[in-house]
């Protein structure tokens, strides 16, 4: 067996260090914090990953998977809270856990020692954190080892089997392929020597969905330019029913725009029974007139995102005429873009949003 050369050496040296001390500060703050002890812990066991033999290689791809399920989770994501008893829960089960205790009025809690949990009692373990980052990750194309922290990069930018598309996709080339077949495929590609009449089609077809979106951005430019135009924030605060199971449902205070008092109010999976149970959530709204009219009140209205908040909504312009009789719209979806925000909003004390409305005048 040929020695190995003395970078090789060093680099084992050195993970070898880290992983000795590593382990000595996991056992030292061991008792006076549990969740950076973790977080050492995580680092020794990843060096420990990183001498063994054959990892990074196609014999032995599985070696960093079993580092990324000794805390009993995949490792899906870098930001990690933990508990006052310093359990660790990722960012995303962190959030549905407490988005789950909202819907089932309860107080959110650890899944292993079941101490309280809520935004202000847990915060983010930078240890784990930085732990994870290190730790050997699958690239799902080509299924070599890397970094955690390094992988997006290479699954990005830097794979040879990364899928890709044909550049004269906007013309109407459907391509998918891997990288590295990329240049061969645009060489032999057709579509560059397609006929006029033939990518006028193609780009007829492509107009039609961008049409949409602006005809969607026309009308919030034709909207401001009426001449009664109001906006407020509004904040929905979570209430229950009355029923013998009650359900959860929000409501804003009273609030004033275009010179007349509104309420808003929002409801989960459409009143779904038990909307905890569902892994697809959403939210639904309407707004209600609360002071009395003379004539009727024709008004365009639209939701979207709070100041402050993070969260992805897309405008929709919803449409109603307002009466003494008919005060109160449908409820219609809040356009937010999956079940991930809705949890985000569910998570959230309040859910804080802008609305703006315009009236129409004929």
């Amino acid at each position: 067996m040929a020695p190995k050369p003395w970078s090789e050496w060093s680099t084992t040296l050195s993970h070898l260090a880290l992983g000795v001390v590593s382990l000595h500060a996991a056992v030292s703050t061991a008792q006076a914090s549990r969740g950076a002890a973790a977080g050492f812990l995580l680092q020794a066991l990843a060096s420990a990953t990183l001498l063994a033999p054959g990892l990074g290689t196609d014999e032995d791809c599985l070696a960093g998977a079993w580092v990324a399920t000794v805390i009993g989770l995949p490792l899906l994501a870098f930001d990690f809270h933990w508990c006052t008893n310093g359990h660790l829960m990722c960012a995303g089960c962190f959030i549905h856990l407490l988005a789950d205790a909202r819907l089932k009025e309860e107080q959110a809690t650890c899944p292993n020692c079941r101490c309280e949990i809520s935004k202000s009692l847990c915060c983010r373990n930078l240890a784990v954190e930085k732990a994870v980052s290190e730790l050997p990750s699958e690239c799902g194309f080509c299924l070599r080892q890397f970094p955690r922290s390094l992988l997006e990069r290479h699954q990005k930018e830097e794979c040879q089997d990364r899928v890709t598309q044909c550049k004269y996709k906007r013309i109407g080339c459907p391509w998918h392929g891997p990288f590295h077949e990329l240049t061969v495929h645009e060489a032999a590609c057709a579509h560059p020597t397609k006929t006029g009449n033939e990518l006028m089609e193609i780009l007829d077809e492509m107009d039609q969905s961008h049409r949409k979106e602006m005809q969607l951005y026309n009308s919030i430019f034709s909207l401001l330019s009426f001449e009664k135009i109001g906006y407020t924030e509004v904040q929905f605060r979570p209430y229950r029913t009355d029923d013998f199971i009650t359900r959860l449902y929000y409501e804003t205070p009273r609030f004033t725009v275009l010179n007349q008092t509104w309420v808003l109010k929002a409801r989960v999976n459409d009143s779904e029974r038990n909307p905890n149970l569902s892994c697809k959530r959403t939210l639904s709204f309407q707004l209600l007139l609360k002071s009395k009219v003379t004539a009727p009140l024709e008004c365009s209205f639209l939701l979207l995102k709070g100041p402050y908040d993070d969260v992805k909504i897309s405008p929709v312009i919803y449409h109603f005429v307002f009466t003494n009789e008919s005060n109160e719209t449908d409820y219609v979806p809040l356009p937010i873009v999956d079940s991930v925000e809705c949890n985000k909003l569910l998570a959230a004390k309040n859910i804080n949003l802008r609305l703006f409305l315009f009236q129409i005048q004929k």
